[in-house]
């Protein structure tokens, strides 16, 4: 059988893949209450875990994306996916904290090779102007991925115990990883029409490259943001404000779920039909939303009773929007040559400063404080994101309409 050239084709494996991946990182936070009665350990220490994974994630992801700017990635994609799934089906056999530690490191491995290549993948078979949709469509497996791992773990864990879940997670990878060994390889710059500039070609130059810099650093705010609240939202509906765990799983599942599909997809849509206006549109976009989100984050956790859903559900709405735009503006950002070593440097560097730290920081803080006053920064990160991305406008690359 010989490679499908399809671009939908792969489009629709690659966010498959997406999919079942958030769903093996995101089945742990749903359980997390029950392993924690377990091993008996702190919140530090299960914000640990989530930091190591990243920190192994980070470390692995530069190489992948050298790798993947000089082989097929179609293979690198496939192992990827198989080995990721492999260490989620090895931590339903955990018996202690530090095996669990481990394995959840190990599927760090696993998505460095995914995460920074599909994105480089994509964008050789779809044009710049199309990049805020298309890769909406990806991303919106994120929130979907994870709303399904809280249900998943929230549903199963409560009936099956905690383990149960991690099995059900892990057997789609391995099938997926094989439809991904039939998707042909794109031509590398194949739509790509705007100027090589030095610093959109040549690494060592990133420094210098303000579009890339300014999303780069907006995103990893809004990464830390949304790597403390995934973590540490069930857990602050069930003990902050006592919400059965599996109902708070499922409420909260469910609202990351709605947004998103919705706001992902709005974000990206949104954000392209503004592109053939303003060259700047992704910036404007998202920092706009990332200040939204500020007094909808403060009245989610610091006002209880009926506004709380609400104001978490319309909260997360606005963070979701930038999942299309942002991803897009990092791909057009740099030229074919070195987009996914790019993008390997962008998904270091958000990882660094947002969400590999920021749930053992907020575990941190909870052991100490409370969990409400951890989530304060958490607010703060979307206002520094805001600022960075308005700043980032002047950097808008002049996108050429065909």
């Amino acid at each position: 059988m010989r490679p499908s050239p399809h671009p939908r084709l792969a489009l629709v494996i690659l966010t498959a893949l997406n999919f079942f991946n958030y769903i093996d990182r995101s089945v742990l936070f749903a359980v997390q209450p029950l392993v924690q009665q377990e091993f008996q350990r702190s919140d530090r220490d299960f914000g640990l875990l989530t930091t190591a994974f990243f920190f192994c994630y980070m470390i692995a992801a530069p190489f992948m994306g050298m790798l993947a700017d000089r082989y097929p990635r179609r293979m690198l994609i496939a192992a990827g996916a198989i080995v990721w799934s492999a260490a989620t089906l090895l931590t339903a056999v955990t018996n202690n904290f530090t095996e669990l530690l481990i394995r959840h490191t190990l599927v760090g491995i696993g998505e460095a090779s995914f995460v920074t290549i599909a994105p480089a993948f994509l964008a050789d078979l779809f044009g710049e102007e199309k990049r805020g949709k298309i890769l909406s469509i990806f991303y919106v497996a994120i929130p979907v991925g994870t709303a399904a791992g809280y249900m998943i773990g929230g549903y199963m864990g409560h009936r099956f115990g905690w383990r149960a879940p991690f099995y059900v997670a892990a057997a789609p990878g391995f099938l997926l990883a094989v439809a991904m060994w039939f998707i042909a390889e794109p031509a590398r710059g194949a739509h790509d029409t705007l100027a090589a500039t030095p610093e959109r070609t040549q690494v060592t130059l990133l420094a210098r490259n303000g579009a890339f810099l300014c999303a780069t650093l907006g995103m990893a705010m809004l990464t830390f943001a949304l790597g403390g609240i995934s973590v540490w939202m069930p857990t602050f509906l069930s003990r902050v404000r006592h919400i059965p765990l599996d109902r708070a799983n499922l409420i909260f599942g469910a609202m990351t779920g709605i947004n998103g599909i919705v706001a992902t997809l709005i974000g990206g849509y949104w954000g392209d039909h503004m592109l053939r206006r303003d060259h700047a549109a992704y910036y404007r976009f998202s920092g706009l939303a990332m200040g939204a989100g500020v007094p909808l984050m403060a009245l989610a956790i610091y006002v209880a009773g009926p506004v709380m859903f609400p104001a978490i559900f319309l909260a997360e709405f606005v963070l979701f929007l930038n999942n299309g735009p942002l991803n897009a503006a990092i791909v057009n950002s740099v030229s074919a040559p070195i987009r996914a070593t790019a993008i390997a440097l962008n998904v270091f560097i958000i990882h660094l400063l947002g969400d590999a730290f920021s749930p053992t920081l907020m575990g941190w803080i909870s052991d100490r404080s409370s969990l409400e006053a951890a989530f304060g920064t958490a607010i703060a990160a979307c206002a520094l994101s805001c600022i960075i991305l308005l700043y980032g406008m002047r950097y808008a690359p002049r996108i050429q309409r065909s």
